[in-house]
């Protein structure tokens, strides 16, 4: 998609690392002006200087996406230093859970509904003014696998991942007739530190996540989630209104996951 972007604006959240990193790579080598956003400031900090160091424009804003105030800067940012907003990636996100439903904590509960599920309502409101000021737009929320297929131990994720894709066709309902798109993409096992980390905090091997995760025998590259994001953003896409594509390997295609006996012991 080189140049397609040419002259557009980007706001790629969670850009420290992973699939926001890519995302916001790819943009600019497409092109776009990117705004870089993440409260992990030095990984943030680095993927801008990425992009500037391979001829591209990016700087990053500091955002804490649970914080209205945040976000409503990291956009007005966009807005002040490139002059408007036309694409939007809310990609931050955060996998904590390890155990049952009833010996979650509620402050483990409250946390990930913050930064997985209030950020991408902050995100979507100050997201949607400047680009009704701006004409139209287009806007992705990175939702998962668990918006569709619950696994266990992460009951307050995959809560956080159905409530992503609520809004996001509610707010592609409301705001397609002002000219601006909103889906979201749904990735699999993605090889992100995310998902490493949750698999060190569970025990879990790569053999068996990939034996339940993935038809390929792999997992999923950030690059490829940049892709999907990018398509979506594009005008390639401009009958694509409210959709949740996935980047999956194949799993949903699966048959539903069954928690055996030994799973539910504590």
């Amino acid at each position: 998609m080189g140049g397609t972007f040419a002259g557009k604006v980007a706001l790629v959240t969670g850009a420290a690392g992973g699939m926001g990193r890519r995302t916001a790579q790819a943009f600019a080598a497409a092109g776009a002006r990117v705004v870089a956003a993440d409260i992990a400031a030095e990984g943030g900090e680095l993927t801008a200087e990425a992009i500037r160091r391979d001829g591209g424009q990016a700087i990053f804003v500091r955002t804490d996406v649970s914080r209205a105030g945040d976000v409503e800067a990291a956009v007005r940012t966009a807005v002040e230093s490139f002059g408007g907003l036309d694409c939007a990636v809310n990609a931050a996100a955060i996998e904590t859970e390890t155990t049952l439903l009833a010996d979650c904590d509620e402050a483990t509960f409250d946390r990930l509904v913050a930064v997985n599920l209030k950020s991408v309502f902050l995100c979507l409101k100050y997201e949607i003014g400047a680009m009704l000021e701006r004409g139209g737009g287009a806007i992705v929320n990175i939702a998962s696998v668990n918006s569709f297929r619950p696994l266990p131990r992460q009951a307050g994720y995959t809560a956080t991942k159905h409530g992503v894709i609520g809004l996001t066709k509610t707010a592609a309902i409301e705001y397609a007739g002002a000219g601006i798109r909103i889906n979201a993409v749904a990735p699999g096992a993605i090889d992100t530190p995310m998902l490493r980390g949750a698999m060190a905090a569970r025990g879990s091997s790569e053999e068996d996540v990939l034996a339940r995760l993935s038809l390929t025998g792999r997992f999923g590259r950030p690059a490829e989630i940049a892709s999907a994001v990018l398509w979506l953003c594009s005008e390639e896409s401009a009958y694509t209104i409210g959709h949740v594509l996935a980047v999956d390997g194949g799993y949903l295609a699966r048959l539903a996951y069954i928690l055996s006996p030994s799973q539910v012991s504590r």
